[in-house]
């Protein structure tokens, strides 16, 4: 039995406001990074390491918060998570120390894991198959907003008080919707988690599940596409300032146009897997404009900072496309099994192992060799995913289907 459509939208509603909430207290920080890399005197190494070690803690933190969002009520988990994490953001405000500032956004990182995999077990088990394809879409289009907003914020911020205000404004707002997702969920959600316990107790592994399904070049896929994402959203202030010298505060702003776009590839990315029905070969079908976009951006990359900035922008807008359907629309296939959070946490790890070495590698590689040469290792990510998406795809359309 799955709740009325009212009560659907109700929980999606809920979730939507959650995971924009996750990104305003997530990516303050990476949009944050050039202009506390001036402030500071430091380099871009040195500054990126919390971002790297935030990515990392969050991908090990999805493998523990997945299989607790299996074991536990998973609304009990995502409130610890955005009360922590809206914490953390307010303590950040307050030092000065970018050893302590990469310490405390590691803890970050780890905070934020506790809300997706439990999200996505909400989300698969409370909806019906369509008003989870929905609910899909518009969390990721809430995810997609919440970027927009941080890096409209920031830049004011930074012109207002400083970067450390881009902390404050984002951990009070957390603290709020913490409140209103404490009273919320517990209407909304807390009788279906009995209901699906005896499910979950008797689940198959895991682990066994994702060999079985073919999930593995899935897994490298997933890491690909996240390379990508998080890479470019992070680093796009860098490059527009390094290339087109607009200050840190344009630079920033520019990149909020990239989730913008990212809204409207993940609906074309729903409405083209209607159509496929199968959401690999959507995956692939979207790599291929990726990497287009990619060699031309290689040829012209210093010519034209409209130009530059509209082929990184359809850039990550396919990765989200693709995100949408790796990450968010795969592991509901393992909702019958009872590991759905657990599969989901998984999944979700090797996008920010991606994202991680993303961040600490294009900063190393941009300074070490020159933006052509970084530009030329994302076409050599893309066409690896593609390929990992052809590979996978006859074992887990046996699977899924």
């Amino acid at each position: 039995m799955h709740p009325p459509y009212s009560k659907a939208k109700k929980i999606i509603a809920l979730c939507c406001l959650l995971y924009f909430t996750s990104y305003i207290t997530r990516l303050n920080y990476a949009a944050a990074l050039s202009e506390i890399i001036l402030s500071m005197g430091i380099t871009k190494s040195m500054a990126s390491l919390a971002v790297t070690g935030s990515f990392f803690t969050y991908a090990l933190g999805q493998l523990i918060s997945g299989p607790l969002g299996d074991h536990m009520p998973p609304e009990k988990c995502i409130f610890a998570g955005i009360v922590a994490t809206s914490v953390t953001n307010l303590i950040v405000a307050t030092t000065g120390n970018i050893t302590i500032m990469t310490f405390l956004w590691c803890l970050n990182g780890f905070f934020q894991a506790m809300l997706w995999p439990p999200l996505v077990r909400i989300m698969a088990e409370n909806l019906s198959e369509k008003d989870f394809q929905i609910a899909s879409i518009r969390v990721n289009a809430a995810a997609a907003v919440g970027t927009i907003v941080v890096y409209l914020l920031v830049p004011i911020c930074i012109q207002l008080g400083g970067w450390r205000l881009a902390f404050i404004i984002p951990g009070i707002f957390g603290l709020a919707i913490g409140s209103i997702w404490y009273h919320f969920s517990r209407l909304l959600i807390h009788g279906k988690i009995i209901e699906k316990q005896i499910i979950r107790n008797t689940s198959k592994q895991p682990l066994r599940l994702i060999f079985i399904s073919g999930s593995i070049p899935i897994l490298w896929a997933i890491m690909l596409q996240g390379t990508l994402k998080d890479g470019l959203t992070t680093w796009m202030p860098s490059y527009i300032n390094d290339i087109y010298h607009l200050g840190t505060a344009v630079s920033i702003l520019t990149t909020a146009i990239l989730p913008l776009f990212s809204i409207f590839s993940i609906s074309l990315a729903s409405t083209l897997n209607d159509h496929v029905k199968d959401e690999l070969i959507t995956s692939v079908i979207l790599f291929i404009p990726a990497i287009v976009s990619i060699g031309i951006l290689r040829i012209f990359f210093s010519d034209n900072a409209v130009l530059s900035i509209a082929l990184m922008t359809i850039i990550t807008g396919c990765m989200h496309g693709i995100n949408l359907l790796l990450v968010c629309r795969l592991p509901a296939y393992f909702e019958k099994y009872g590991c759905v959070s657990t599969v989901s946490g998984i999944f979700n790890t090797f996008t920010y192992i991606g994202s991680a070495l993303a961040t600490f590698g294009i900063a190393a590689i941009s300074e070490n060799f020159g933006w052509h040469i970084t530009i030329l290792s994302w076409g050599l990510i893309a066409l690896t995913g593609l390929i990992c998406c052809i590979l996978s795809r006859k074992k887990w359309y046996v699977f899924s289907r």
